[in-house]
């Protein structure tokens, strides 16, 4: 399969290379965005880590990334573009403040191919529970900016990225934006596929959330990550429908006992009707025995109202399982939102909303999580607001 994927993408950029040159002129776009919050939260938790610790108050929590889209149509329709998006915070993307960083090469008949730091074609395809824009994403790991449940910051549930446990947006052992190429097909009637190559699950250089690999060692770490997508979008009857499924492999080559090879899949799927949207996903983890196996499912309905205003309410649901020896270890993660959203003006909304969020470590006997945390709750509730601008 590997090398049936180079192959097909060798001969498709060298049928772009031989292509007439173009007078065209590059379309220097770009844009972004900029989400700011504020909430009132009230925390209960019993880890070791937060004893004495109070998290109840009011803070602000920020989500902002601008995004450089230049561009150049040559004259035979093809589409050469650059993807660079630089996060407004520094601990979005790393010691570098790069998040993703790519190539595309696109057109109506040859489909589209990235290369370089982005999520796979997995992840990009996804359907999930519908969110209104102006929400704290509790399908993401977002919900710790005001909650601290992740162990990173005392809580009792693993830090990760990119599983099943807390979004139903996965990737193949939590990889994130690793040199990769992907390739998507043209829509046939609705119909995309997407297939995605990376050589390794890790960026060397520490804090790096985009960058080069340097050489891969086969022999060694994760390997070989291949990602397949089929995604469905098409309207009738009244109805629009969108769905997809997705699977994920990679080859073990870390060489521990009782190890295997990491795979991720998921389905998930919308229906449109006279203003509602309904949705839902089911996604899982399965990692080979060097992470907890994760599975998580999300459910949501949102109704467009005639006029300025939407309203939401979804949940996210995920589980956290130890493997091997300690396959009785258990940790749970929930949560709840409800929320309203007011367009202000073009790229320009208003939201409010209220989300509960619960971490819970049920049992640790085989250490799967942090020590001390069998048996511990952080739990939490917010009511905040947002200001969401997109330029």
């Amino acid at each position: 399969m590997k090398h049936l994927l180079t192959s097909t993408s060798a001969i498709a950029l060298g049928v772009v290379m031989v292509a007439p040159a173009s007078a065209q002129e590059w379309d220097m776009k770009w844009g972004g965005y900029f989400s700011s919050h504020v909430a009132y939260a009230t925390v209960d938790t019993n880890t070791a880590a937060h004893l004495g610790a109070d998290f109840d108050g009011v803070d602000v929590y920020s989500e902002t990334e601008i995004e450089f889209t230049p561009s150049v149509t040559l004259d035979n329709g093809m589409t050469f573009g650059v993807n660079v998006q630089m996060e407004g915070t520094n601990n979005g993307g790393g010691a570098t403040g790069i998040d993703e960083t790519y190539m595309t090469i696109s057109s109506d008949a040859f489909g589209k191919i990235d290369l370089g730091n982005e999520n796979s074609a997995g992840y990009k395809m996804m359907v999930s529970a519908p969110q209104i824009d102006g929400s704290i994403w509790i399908n993401s790991p977002s919900i710790s900016g005001f909650i601290p449940i992740s162990v990173s910051a005392g809580g009792n549930l693993p830090w990760n990225f990119r599983q099943s446990a807390i979004s139903a947006y996965t990737e193949v052992l939590g990889n994130n934006d690793v040199a990769r190429i992907s390739y998507y097909t043209p829509s046939f009637n609705g119909l995309t596929l997407g297939i995605s190559y990376a050589a390794s699950d890790n960026i060397v250089g520490t804090g790096a959330n985009a960058g080069n690999n340097f050489g891969v060692n086969r022999n060694a770490g994760v390997t070989d990550i291949f990602d397949v997508a089929v995604a469905y979008s098409g309207s009738f009857g009244g109805f629009d429908l969108d769905a997809a499924a997705r699977w994920g492999t990679a080859e073990n080559n870390t060489g521990l006992a009782g190890t295997d090879d990491p795979e991720t899949w998921g389905v998930g799927a919308t229906v449109g009707f006279n203003g509602f949207a309904f949705g839902g996903s089911y996604s899982e983890n399965d990692n080979g025995g060097l992470l907890p196996d994760e599975e998580g499912w999300a459910l949501g309905v949102t109704y467009d109202l005639a006029g300025p205003w939407k309203f939401g309410i979804d949940t996210y649901q995920g589980e956290y399982s130890g493997t091997g020896a300690a396959s009785g270890d258990k940790a749970e993660f929930e949560a709840y939102q409800i929320i309203g959203s007011r367009e202000l003006g073009e790229g320009v909304s208003w939201a409010i909303y209220a989300v509960y969020a619960e971490g819970s470590v049920n049992g640790n006997a085989g250490g799967t999580f942090a020590p001390g945390t069998a048996n511990t709750e952080v739990e939490g509730t917010l009511i905040g607001t947002s200001i969401n601008l997109t330029f």
